[in-house]
């Protein structure tokens, strides 16, 4: 699997495993965060095979749930008769945050309608959003940037279609044995545990195939991990009950090292002739440093902070925005690994607060190579000692950095935007 690199953050950090990063520990915690992600990053995979039939998975996990803290009558109570979900496998191949541009991944998700529903909605739990803000300072707009972007606002809480027993669903992922098998494992386990401390039934646990549970969509190992109990009544149900959903997201958010106060960021412009290869993730840098190479605010607005540590994001290249990211953008990748779901989440938040648009425009006529031309372009970038991950066709910062070198190599704007001419200027140097 192309490594999110740093900032696989998601999986890794997020949906599914214990945090990386702590509360407060700031700008050096973001880089060995994201020094430890390049690492974990660099062999894996989308999906593998199953070894065994189900039946057997299901016998012989006995013993690594049991070993883990899982009672032999639960786990039985969960897993005689199951059957896996045969449409798992397709959901996990065909996530939109890695098959769609990030423009229509951002036009089908922050549309005026959930917009203006979630203004609506945040109004009309103004006290709960207003508390969990001034308890944690987390942003509750982004809170809620969270909420629609997970269930639109709980809505599909009620809706089979999203919503099913994660039991079966995360028996089948672990007997699928995709790329995060370790964390399917802690999420099934979890997922096990959970079950024992609300005495509820396997299918009174419900969430999304991947495990996700409640309006703002935690998987069960950060259930376990960061679940709170926001209403006071003594149990922690995310399904049910909002206030726990926002003080687990909450919690959540600052164990992985969420900074109070600190923006996830701001559209930027950037001059002509500006050295794209300074737009890495490897390094945070203060707002100073890219203001002194000419980068300025949109709308001619000024830099709160020159002191603040940013990255530079240009996830279409020169020709699109442009963004300086700060290390609470990074701590949104623990909802979803993927860029575009984390530009999305923060880019709602700043809607949720009356905001506008992006003022950049996107270039929307550009043509993308397809999967089997994707992995030619690692391929490509492997042959001329550039790239040495896997060639997968999963485009990401790390076939994005490479690609990036390749550009400076030839003379040209190294902003490592990966188009239909890149793998076309790629195969006639690799050949």
């Amino acid at each position: 699997m192309e490594p999110n690199m740093q900032l696989r953050l998601g999986r890794l950090i997020g949906r599914v495993s214990l945090p990386l990063a702590g509360r407060g520990q700031g700008w050096g915690s973001t880089r060995a965060v994201v020094a430890a992600l390049a690492l974990f990053l660099l062999a894996t995979r989308v999906l593998a095979e199953p070894i065994e039939s189900f039946p057997s998975f299901i016998k012989n996990f006995e013993a690594t749930a049991v070993a883990a803290g899982v009672s032999r009558a639960t786990y039985h109570a969960a897993t005689d008769g199951l059957t896996p979900d045969p449409n798992v496998p397709s959901l996990v191949a065909s996530q939109p945050e890695f098959t769609t541009p990030v423009w229509e991944y951002l036009d089908k998700r922050i549309t005026e309608r959930r917009v203006e529903t979630g203004k609506a909605a945040i109004e009309r739990n103004r006290a709960l959003f207003t508390g969990i803000g001034k308890r944690t300072g987390v942003d509750p707009y982004m809170l809620g940037a969270i909420w629609g972007m997970e269930t639109d606002y709980g809505s599909v809480l009620g809706n089979k279609r999203y919503i099913r027993p994660i039991i079966r669903s995360l028996a089948t992922l672990v007997h699928q044995r995709r790329s995060r098998l370790r964390e399917d494992e802690a999420d099934f386990i979890a997922a096990l545990k959970l079950l024992e401390m609300n005495h509820m039934s396997p299918t009174e646990l419900v969430g999304s195939w991947a495990g996700a549970i409640g309006h703002l969509q935690v998987n069960p190992s950060n259930v376990v991990a960061h679940g709170s109990d926001g209403d006071g009544d003594g149990r922690i149900d995310l399904h049910n009950s909002l206030a726990d959903a926002l003080a687990t997201s909450a919690k959540f958010l600052l164990d992985l090292g969420y900074q109070p106060g600190l923006d996830w960021g701001f559209e930027v412009e950037v001059p002509q002739g500006f050295d794209y290869l300074l737009a890495t993730r490897e390094q945070l840098r203060p707002v100073g440093f890219f203001a002194e190479r000419g980068v300025t605010r949109v709308k001619g607005r000024d830099f709160a902070n020159l002191s603040t540590p940013v990255f530079l994001y240009a996830p279409a290249g020169q020709g699109g925005p442009k963004f300086l990211m700060t290390q609470n953008y990074l701590i949104l990748k623990g909802y979803n690994f993927s860029d575009s779901y984390a530009l999305s989440v923060a880019h709602m938040t700043d809607r949720l607060k009356g905001s506008g648009g992006f003022v950049a425009e996107w270039p929307r006529n550009t043509k993308f190579p397809d999967l089997s031309q994707r992995k030619a372009i690692q391929q490509a970038l492997t042959k001329l000692g550039l790239y040495r991950g896997a060639a997968d066709g999963r485009i990401g910062p790390v076939s994005q950095a490479a690609y990036a070198r390749f550009q400076a190599s030839q003379g040209e704007v190294a902003d490592g935007f990966i188009t239909l001419q890149s793998y076309e200027a790629l195969a006639a140097a690799a050949r």
